[in-house]
């Protein structure tokens, strides 16, 4: 924003602004580099909806920056005809979340489009579930997934129930960026929008068809009776939306000794005993360990706020101790189990599908061509894997079997588009139900699956560059490999270069070019011989490069050298750059 400060001086004079968000807006008036931050530009809607930090300021998470992207997100569903069908909003246990879902609920509604807000916290796969099954047109998702307390978010799906992709991403983004007058965003009062019935509280009747939803899953129900008196799971919802689904659809398929992190039990958007919520940080395992070791728990789960992604650890019974497991090797023990006990159970359709980013394990590649399914690649964002599933079902070719990323997120079955932590936790208790009935340990699994299809290794590194700089730095980045492809990385040679933005894939021996066949976007990616790879791609929400990689080993302990010599070849190259 050219003028900041006239941004602050309409903020505090406008009567429109509530007097809690002026009194906040006072106390900095004597900040220079406060306000400037906060009015400097408008929070951006990018294509995952909105996500910043709370408080007063254009640049900021408050009502009004949710009412007005409502507003563009009302005017673009009317625009469409599709007012009538109504949006389902969800929420999870951050600061503001329950009140920012209302501010958006009675925009919509003095838009004349109908809300249905749930009455409490509820998990990102619930919401993407409910969408479908009341038939709205769109979901509104009150989250910041990981971020940490001081963040919330606003995430928008469509009718299809998954996070809103091309067309209707930059429609939607066009319509917010489009109202450039705050006040222009309506709003009515609840009352009057519930006598409308333009606002509708659900729950019950939805949470109820979800679980059964998940529990039409099972494969092996058999398993769970034989081992649940006998398997122990240690979960945590680290404060978040997780804990009644996850323990309610335990409980009801009969695992009897699942144990709560009680410190981490209870919704709480301070997130009290963790830096930052999120099942990735070996941090937020600390209390479920210490719970583990103290029960001998076979394995144990941590979900996010949103409850879409899930971290792992489970036991060696031979040393006993607990490794983690990486998203990737979690998502490769489920597909494993869900498309080979798929097989076993009732066989496979011919058309079945797996379906995994182009940032993930190559291992998916080789579970695909085990079982003799179809596999397809997308770009990064489970949303890719939702408009995959619409694909099927609007085209009749092609099933859904089992879809994940890296970043510790996946679904079993379609009754969500996107990650589903919920689905994911019953799954693992249930194939770890089942390896146990066997004599194995899902650590067992793992290495099983290592001894069949190779010891895949897939790591991130990244380089954080800030400011005006660093972002025309990490520019500089991409064109130098665009313009000057590497013949070799590390000790690698490189077989072929995609651009998804020139949407190419040069053959390197041949010279060769065919199209990638996926949408545009900022991303290289370089296969490498020895069933190697690596990925650079900038950072959607910060100021980093990052260079996903995998490799495949002979053990762990190759595996683990590969993939770390990897790792620094790939750093040296581009510091050289720098």
């Amino acid at each position: 924003m050219e003028n900041y400060r006239q941004a602050y001086e309409e903020w505090l004079s406008n009567p429109y602004f509530d007097e809690a968000t002026k009194a906040e807006l006072r106390a900095i008036a004597d900040d220079e580099n406060e306000v400037k931050e906060r009015f400097y530009t408008e929070l951006e809607f990018g294509t995952a909806g909105l996500r910043g930090v709370i408080g007063a300021g254009t640049n900021r998470m408050n009502q009004y920056v949710v009412q007005k992207a409502t507003q563009g997100l009302a005017n673009y569903i009317v625009k469409a005809g599709k007012a009538s069908k109504g949006v389902a909003i969800a929420y999870d246990s951050r600061r503001m979340s329950p009140e920012f879902a209302d501010f958006a609920a009675l925009t919509l509604a003095a838009n004349g489009i109908k809300a249905y807000v749930f009455e409490s916290l509820r998990p990102t796969p619930e919401l993407s579930f409910a969408v479908r099954k009341l038939g709205c047109i769109a979901g509104i998702n009150i989250t910041a997934s990981h971020n940490p307390p001081e963040y919330n978010g606003y995430k928008v799906y469509w009718e299809d129930g998954a996070q809103i992709t091309p067309p209707h991403d930059t429609g939607i983004m066009a319509e917010v960026k489009a109202i450039t007058d705050y006040t222009a965003a309506k709003t009515m009062d609840k009352k009057a929008a519930a006598a409308a019935g333009l606002y509708e509280v659900i729950g019950e009747e939805l949470d109820d068809a979800f679980i059964a939803q998940l529990k039409s899953l099972v494969l092996h129900p058999e398993a769970i009776r034989q081992e649940s008196k006998n398997l122990k799971i240690v979960y945590t919802p680290l404060h978040g939306t997780g804990n009644i689904p996850v323990r309610r659809v335990l409980s009801e398929l009969g695992f009897e000794n699942v144990y709560v992190v009680k410190e981490q039990e209870l919704p709480d958007g301070d997130f009290p005993t963790v830096s930052y919520p999120n099942p990735e940080a070996a941090e937020a395992f600390e209390l479920g360990l210490k719970l583990a070791k103290e029960v001998d728990a076979d394995l144990v789960l941590a979900t996010d706020p949103d409850a879409d992604r899930l971290g792992v650890y489970v036991k060696d019974a031979k040393t006993g101790e607990y490794h983690t497991l990486t998203g990737n090797m979690s998502g490769c023990l489920l597909a494993d189990y869900e498309i080979g006990q798929t097989k076993a159970v009732k066989g496979l359709p011919e058309d079945g599908m797996l379906i995994k980013t182009i940032v993930t394990t190559n291992m998916a590649d080789a579970i695909a061509k085990y079982y003799g399914t179809g596999l397809i690649e997308v770009l990064t964002g489970f949303k890719y894997i939702g408009q995959q599933i619409l694909g099927f079902e609007n085209t009749g070719k092609g099933t859904y079997l089992f879809g994940f990323e890296e970043s510790y997120g996946c679904l079993i079955g379609t009754h969500a588009r996107d990650k589903d932590a919920i689905v994911a936790t019953m799954a693992l208790a249930e194939a770890a139900a089942f390896y146990k009935a066997q004599g194995k340990t899902l650590w067992d699994a793992m290495i099983e699956l290592y001894e069949r299809y190779g010891y895949y290794k897939d790591d991130i590194k990244s380089i954080t560059l800030k400011g005006i700089e660093g972002l025309q730095k990490i520019q500089e980045i991409l064109e130098t490999l665009r313009k000057n492809p590497p013949a070799q990385i590390g000790d690698y040679t490189v077989l072929s270069a995609r651009d998804y933005k020139a949407d190419t894939i040069r053959d390197v021996k041949t010279g060769e070019v065919r199209p990638t066949g996926l949408p545009s976007s900022n991303v290289l990616y370089y296969d490498l011989t020895d069933d190697a790879w690596l990925c650079v791609r900038p950072s959607g929400t910060e100021p980093k490069v990052k260079f996903y990689y995998g490799i495949k080993g002979t053990s762990l302990k190759d595996a683990d050298a590969k993939s770390a010599a990897l790792g620094e070849q790939v750093l040296a190259m581009i510091n050289k750059m720098l």
